[in-house]
């Protein structure tokens, strides 16, 4: 056997223990129903999506800020689902779960091709599929944009790749093509031609001029200014494609009125939330637990040595990345990939009363995977037994986060069970407890729905749904009980 169709044969292989990984971690994703938030206006609730692929469908899809955005394909992807599956739920996380699998497939081929490294390249993709922050973007039909801008992201990469590496032009063109359509599915690729700067650096160094696959752990390419300029000028269509997006997303969200005024979240307070959210989600891939579909924003309540520490954190970590990028271009890679790719999503312009979300790290984590798989392969490379040390770890770090995300897939079988979980996380999550309200009066548990209310209410007074529910139990309360007492009276 060459050692060509051997190495095929381990990819193979390692693809095969991917959707065998994700298939075991994710099979309970099926038997989940729709949720109450979002879902509603993606799917349950939408009579354009629900109607399928129609003339009609498709003209709303491309001209519609419905849910703040404008994500045509993403609309596209709910209508076919509904198309084939109608309102079962089954068939809608089907297709997300089979595009989670394509997406990891989809890293671990990107990164074989740009760095040669293959157990490198699928442990990456193995962190990807894994961990637990993900299950958010792969459990919540909503979030199929996630997926979907991730799974256009990664063809764009690789044909990018691929430009790099022989200077084919149809590749700069497909490059330019599918990062379009990453865009109309979501806007959080608005960073992806800085990123594409990024693997310039490393491992394609093309900073000296190469246009080749680096060595796994070498040195980056000596720093060229007239390469960056160069390099720098070839993605001017993607930033063209980039500030186009960004313009029509601020549009959208203006006109939905979905952006948070500075009255009710100063600049400040976001900057600090920020910082905060940034350290959080290190924290949190480190050690995924208590892990909610919804963390309240801190607004005033933030202590200075809280914002002070994750600012001298986050700047140690920037000054490091810079100091060693020659000897260690994958630490500064990895970390300005995580930084860059939050920007969007991270607070900065405050969409909702979020302070952060386990969905916007789909594809933050990639970066600090890049740091933690070549790192590690750096250091176990020292030691004599280092490669039976990594297995061994990998055992174990692969087995509790597969077992960490299964639980967290149970928590999204139904309504109930997700804000209950969202409460056990945090208790002043006044959303969560309206919403777990709503939960019960839908399956006729009323009673149980007003302490609910009643707690949202007291952690938020001007949530004024919550409110308006709670007055609205109590007086069918009311009135139910004075009906019973006339029957009585009748009766008697």
């Amino acid at each position: 056997m060459t050692s060509f169709s051997q190495k095929r044969r381990i990819e193979l292989i390692i693809c095969l223990f991917l959707v065998v990984g994700i298939l075991s971690c994710y099979w309970r994703v099926q038997y989940a129903d729709f949720v109450n938030i979002d879902d509603t206006v993606y799917v349950s609730e939408n009579r354009n999506v629900q109607a399928g692929l129609t003339r009609e469908g498709i003209i709303w899809a491309f001209t519609t800020f419905e849910a703040a955005n404008w994500h045509p394909l993403t609309w596209l992807s709910h209508m076919l689902d509904c198309q084939m599956f109608g309102l079962n739920p089954r068939g809608h996380h089907l297709t997300s779960l089979l595009f989670h699998i394509t997406n990891s497939m989809l890293l671990f081929y990107v990164f074989c091709r740009m760095t040669g490294g293959v157990w490198e390249s699928a442990l990456v993709a193995a962190l990807f599929a894994l961990h637990p922050l993900h299950v958010e973007s792969v459990a919540w039909i909503s979030e199929r944009k996630d997926l979907l801008s991730t799974f256009f992201g990664l063809i764009s990469i690789a044909a990018y790749v691929r430009y790099a590496q022989e200077k084919r032009q149809v590749s700069y063109l497909l490059c330019i093509l599918f990062l379009g359509f990453g865009l109309m599915t979501k806007p959080m690729l608005v960073t992806f031609p800085f990123v594409l700067l990024l693997l310039d650096f490393w491992p394609l160094k093309r900073f000296a001029g190469e246009n080749h696959g680096a060595p796994r752990t070498g040195a980056a390419a000596v720093f060229s200014r007239r390469n960056l300029f160069s390099l720098i000028r070839e993605k001017i269509p993607l930033f063209i494609l980039a500030i186009f997006m960004s313009m029509t997303t601020i549009t959208a969200q203006h006109s939905k009125g979905a952006v948070q005024t500075l009255e009710y979240f100063p600049f400040h307070f976001r900057i600090y939330n920020a910082l905060i959210a940034y350290v959080t989600y290190i924290v949190k891939t480190v050690w995924p637990s208590h892990l909610s579909i919804f963390y309240p924003h801190p607004g005033n309540t933030l202590l200075l040595w809280q914002v002070a520490g994750a600012a001298s954190l986050l700047i140690g970590i920037t000054v490091l990345a810079v100091v060693i990028s020659k000897r260690y271009p994958y630490v500064a890679v990895g970390w300005f990939w995580y930084l860059g790719t939050l920007v969007p999503v991270v607070g900065l312009v405050q969409v909702g009363t979020q302070a952060m979300a386990d969905r916007y790290t789909y594809i933050p984590l990639i970066g600090l995977f890049i740091i933690a798989i070549w790192g590690i392969t750096d250091l176990m490379g020292r030691w004599k037994h280092g490669k039976a040390l990594a297995a061994a770890l990998a055992v174990i770090i692969f087995s509790a986060l597969g077992v960490r995300t299964a639980i967290q897939v149970g928590f999204w079988q139904n309504n109930v069970s997700l804000y209950r979980n969202a409460i056990r996380v945090n208790d002043r999550n006044d959303l969560a407890h309206y919403n777990l309200g709503v939960a019960l009066e839908a399956v006729g548990r009323r009673d149980h729905a007003i302490p609910h209310y009643r707690k949202s209410v007291g952690i938020n007074p001007l949530h004024v749904d919550a409110f308006n529910n709670l007055a609205n139990v109590l007086a069918d309360k009311k009135n139910s009980g004075r009906q019973r007492s006339t029957t009585k009276r009748r009766l008697i």
